[in-house]
């Protein structure tokens, strides 16, 4: 399966490229950056360690694209709704790892999806799949006297709060509970805030250091405390699940998908 990156030279895009290279069934078949990136021009082989390949990094993505089968894309909102347009015009299968997307954002996404396979998620790790499931069904089972709080610590570097993932797991948290996360979560406290509103589902956001990516979900309720938790210890792990998904998504209609059709866990919602 010929599969393209774009935002390549960045630590998810070299992390993608490795990836790529490292499976059976795919290769690269371009790497894009934005116009007047520093690394434009380079070989994505030598840019990630290995042999040269002879496929320099270029501003232009249409050659790339119709030459692909797929494109891996963890950018920016702004430039995923572009790679998106194209990606639907070529036909080819579009796996995002972008965060930071506004539900406007996301129905131009579905716009896209009408003509090609969107594969789309907050994480594309396994076992955040899975704690996502297992968060649901906690919130489910546990009764309104434990309160939900999500926590999560990333990298200094890092720009949009919370993480794709915190929201993945608060909207997995709000589902079991039949809540609207966007009526019930709280996302900011300062100053007197009053009692917890009955209900909420709280986040907590921390930035420091080089951490990949730390989530947990708390349950507290009454003498007692249920914690599930995922630590991410290297991004190569998301970048795997990028290429496991675009493999998945090669054949597929036309719509939108997630990472847990594709790890075989929509059904256990």
């Amino acid at each position: 399966m010929r599969i393209a990156v774009v935002g390549a030279s960045g630590r998810m895009g070299k992390a993608l490229i490795a990836a790529i290279l490292d499976t059976d069934g795919a290769t690269l078949s371009g790497a894009i950056e934005r116009e007047g990136a520093a690394a434009l021009g380079q070989d994505a082989g030598s840019l990630v360690g290995q042999p040269s390949m002879g496929i320099a990094l270029t501003d232009d993505p249409l050659p790339v694209f119709a030459a692909s089968d797929a494109v891996l894309d963890f950018t920016a909102p702004e430039a995923t709704l572009h790679y998106a347009e194209l990606a639907a015009q070529a036909r080819i299968v579009h796996v995002i790892g972008t965060t930071g997307m506004s539900e406007d954002d996301d129905q131009k996404l579905n716009a896209a999806a009408r003509h090609a396979a969107i594969i789309k998620s907050g994480n594309m790790s396994l076992g955040v799949n899975l704690l996502a499931v297992l968060v649901k069904q906690a919130a489910k089972a546990l009764s309104a006297d434990f309160d939900i709080e999500v926590l999560e610590m990333h990298h200094k570097a890092k720009v949009d709060a919370p993480s794709g993932t915190a929201l993945l797991l608060g909207e997995s948290a709000a589902d079991g509970r039949g809540l609207n996360l966007q009526e019930d979560g709280v996302f900011t406290r300062h100053g007197i805030t009053g009692p917890r509103p009955e209900g909420a589902i709280g986040f907590a956001t921390m930035r420091g250091g080089s951490v990949v990516g730390d989530h947990s979900v708390l349950f507290a309720g009454p003498a007692e405390r249920i914690t599930l938790s995922h630590h991410a210890e290297d991004r190569s792990l998301f970048a795997r699940g990028a290429v496991k998904a675009a493999l998945w998504g090669y054949g597929k209609k036309p719509g939108r998908y997630t990472m847990q059709d594709v790890l075989g866990l929509a059904d256990s919602n």
